[in-house]
């Protein structure tokens, strides 16, 4: 890969292809949780732009919070809005008192003249938030805004359902991306090197097949294991790569690119029950899981920091210029063909994959249905193969 090209699918700052991509998409940026009556404003770093995301109080005849996520510096004299106070209109700069509403409208400007209209002209930037699944959500890209995508994991209610917050990743957000098409790191990496997967204890030696069917979301990854026996039906072990920024297994795992060299990962995970409820718009419990120590030792008896280890040595920022890719990195080749024809098709005006606009497609998107319409499924009913998630 020339070092241009590098740049191209890596860089997610505003006017950069990718981050013009990644702007098309809903983001996470906060626990919905986090903010409460006593601290309702947190600063936050979506796509290398330094936010505030806030929580209004109630106003007369409201019952449920409403949410808002400004540029952090205050268009007066810069200073941080992180600081600054809320009321049921909007936030309010400490240095100066000027404020702010959920659109970014200058409502105030406390040591101005009663007489002047100069506040009018003012707009702090400002992007629509929106919250599931106890997540709150941002939108950063143009008009008019896409849905906000109801994922099963996300939206179902019949269930049992928890987030968990890992520490900062120090990398950039294609390293993790790359790495949810790229089957064989499992057998070495959490099996062979630290003995935390169910393949190395399963196969005497690595024999795996892999398969990628790229659908309408993003990209389906099949892993393809012979039983123990030759007698046995091999096991399949099939998830998607949801396009860009997600990987749908045990959990939904949401990998936001906060700015060029560092990701934040959200876990949500859900198990149905005839019992237990988890309503979409209720806040789920959630906890923080450190993967390194202080001194920045990683916790290797974790799944996630063992991923997060190969991440980060590969550099802040991979230089792709230096790899050898082999036949077993086709996932990998194929998510960054698809990732340079999506950036296309934004430079060009039009929406990339998984951008959904039709309510009628929104209601809850279930990964089941859509391994029946690919015939992800079916395939492994037919081989009489057992579905395992890794």
């Amino acid at each position: 890969m020339r070092q241009a090209e590098n740049e191209m699918l890596t860089r997610v700052g505003a006017g950069t292809p990718a981050g013009e991509l990644l702007r098309r998409y809903w983001h996470p940026v906060a626990m919905a949780a986090e903010l409460t009556e006593e601290k309702p404003i947190k600063p936050v770093t979506l796509l290398g732009e330094k936010l505030v995301v806030f929580r209004l109080a109630l106003g007369p005849g409201e019952t449920k919070p409403r949410y808002g996520l400004v540029a952090e510096q205050c268009q007066h004299r810069l200073a941080s809005l992180a600081y600054g106070r809320v009321d049921c209109e909007g936030i309010r700069c400490p240095y100066h008192g000027w404020k702010y509403s959920l659109d970014g409208r200058c409502l105030e400007t406390p040591p101005e003249p009663s007489d002047s209209k100069y506040y009018r002209e003012i707009r702090q930037p400002a992007y629509p938030v929106q919250k599931l699944a106890g997540l709150l959500f941002a939108y950063l890209g143009p008009q008019p805004v896409p849905l906000l995508p109801r994922w099963d994991a996300l939206a179902r209610e019949d269930g049992k359902r928890w987030v968990t917050v890992e520490s900062v990743i120090d990398c950039n957000w294609l390293q993790p991306m790359e790495n949810s098409v790229d089957p064989s790191h499992l057998y070495w990496l959490h099996g062979y090197a630290f003995k935390s997967g169910h393949l190395e204890a399963h196969m005497a030696q690595y024999q795996e097949k892999h398969e990628f069917i790229r659908f309408e979301y993003g990209i389906m990854k099949r892993r393809i294991t012979p039983g123990k026996k030759p007698s046995d039906a091999p096991m399949i072990d099939e998830h998607p790569l949801i396009f860009p920024t997600a990987l749908r297994h045990v959990s939904n795992e949401i990998r936001v690119p906060l700015d060029d060299t560092h990701t934040q990962v959200y876990r949500v995970n859900f198990i149905p029950s005839a019992t237990e409820r988890s309503p979409a718009d209720e806040d789920p419990p959630h906890e923080y899981r450190p993967l390194k120590t202080p001194e920045g030792e990683y916790f290797m008896d974790i799944v996630s920091a063992q991923d997060s280890m190969a991440w980060e040595t590969q550099g802040p920022i991979t230089d792709r210029t230096r790899e050898h890719l082999g036949a077993a990195d086709r996932g990998i080749v194929m998510l960054r063909r698809l990732l340079r024809e999506q950036i296309e098709i934004v430079q060009k005006g039009g929406d990339p994959m998984g951008v959904i606009r039709d309510p009628a497609k929104n209601k809850i998107i279930h990964f089941d249905v859509i391994n029946e319409r690919i015939g992800v499924s079916r395939a492994a009913a037919d081989s009489g193969a057992s579905v395992e998630a890794s």
